[in-house]
């Protein structure tokens, strides 16, 4: 049975929040909503738990008594409370999530599909098992860089406090002798100066920097803008791809298998993405999907997909298979993930080390100079 999710009407609640949302998916591409909606991974235990006891022939009353029980946070017990309220009051289970303004409008639609199709415990399933992935991935992308993050904003503050303490007391030093300094200590000496007479003001532009970064986030041209920067360094390019790659192959199996159209699929996977050029690519994938042209044909106009993915999509076009090659691709798509994050991680590491070593050594050798000098010349 297939629903057109077009002809169902779009709550008073998911309206106001999408208005509010810009701030809210701010890490969406990173797996998480805010305080305003439920974290990924409450979430994903939620419709885990919901799809096992609706497996094991739970009505949906007591799952949610089960679910509210099993809460340690009384918010959270609150919200669980309210949804089976709801749910008994008449409301669809899609219904009385919605209503909370805790869930995002692509759960909302894919719950009502579920429902409507009487497929929910599946639809269940696969949200469970998109939340997962998003953790999954995230926990890869924070082992990985949390250390080189650690390590390089040490090694910021080491070299600052070198500059800012350290080389204006060997300066004064310096200064007793009537003996003239090797030009690279001047040029530290000089650099340091700099740093000091100018320090208030770098640290002014650097806050006034993330002020500005966080308050433009979400307009289009910081969007685009910070995802076309990502998608020109080399290695980061490839991997952040990867990742929306497979977020958008978990979408769109989710609402194929669902019997969604696949103009309503290509919407909702639109509005929950969260990256600006597939965003942009699939207002115009839907709209030539809508004149008749085949996905793949549409797909391909855009660099993010890359040539192994539209071919494949044409040839699961061809064997209308489009559900079980998305499953695929997005599993594929998050076993590279995995990897180049590991290996991505173990590179930068021994990297950062080095450099915060060699600029520390930088800066000690052009102190320690002029005292060798000074020692060969009394030699």
């Amino acid at each position: 049975m297939e629903i057109e999710l077009k002809a169902i009407k779009k709550p008073a609640a998911a309206v106001k929040r999408e208005k509010r949302s810009g701030w809210m998916d701010a890490l969406n591409r990173d797996i998480s909503f805010t305080s305003v909606g439920l974290t990924d991974k409450k979430k994903e235990r939620f419709y885990s738990e919901m799809h096992i006891l609706f497996s094991a022939g739970v009505d949906i009353r007591t799952a949610l008594e089960l679910v509210e029980e099993g809460q340690l946070k009384e918010k959270d017990k609150q919200l669980y409370a309210g949804i089976k309220e709801a749910v008994i009051s008449g409301q669809s289970f899609s219904n009385a999530l919605e209503k909370t303004g805790r869930f995002s409008v692509y759960e909302f639609y894919s719950l009502k599909i579920g429902e409507e199709s009487g497929k929910l415990p599946e639809v269940l399933q696969e949200l469970a098992v998109f939340f997962s992935k998003k953790i999954k991935q995230k926990r890869l992308l924070t082992k990985a860089l949390s250390y080189p993050v650690i390590v390089l904003l040490s090694s910021v503050g080491a070299i600052a406090f070198m500059l800012k303490f350290v080389v204006p007391m060997f300066a004064d030093v310096f200064k007793r002798f009537k003996g003239g300094l090797p030009y690279f200590t001047q040029l530290i000496i000089r650099f340091s100066d700099a740093f000091s007479h100018y320090f208030i003001w770098l640290l002014l532009i650097s806050v006034l920097f993330c002020v500005f970064v966080y308050s433009q986030r979400q307009q289009p041209w910081f969007r685009k803008f910070s995802s076309g920067l990502l998608l020109r360094i080399p290695v980061v390019k490839e991997l952040v791809s990867k990742i929306y790659l497979a977020r958008f192959c978990q979408s769109m199996q989710l609402l194929i298998a669902s019997k969604t159209p696949l103009v309503s699929a290509i919407d909702l996977v639109k509005k929950m993405i969260g990256f600006y050029p597939i965003e942009i690519s699939l207002e115009t994938v839907k709209e030539d999907v809508m004149k008749g042209k085949s996905l793949h044909e549409s797909l391909s106009q855009f660099s993010i997909y890359n040539k192994r993915l539209v071919s494949l999509i044409k040839v699961a076009e061809e064997v209308n298979q489009l559900d079980k090659m998305f499953t695929r691709l997005a599993n594929q798509y998050s076993d590279e993930v995995e990897h180049q994050t590991s290996v991505l991680g173990s590179l930068i590491e021994p990297l950062m080390i080095l450099f915060l070593g060699a600029i520390i050594t930088v800066i000690l050798i052009a102190m320690y100079l002029p005292m060798f000098q000074m020692s060969n010349s009394i030699g």
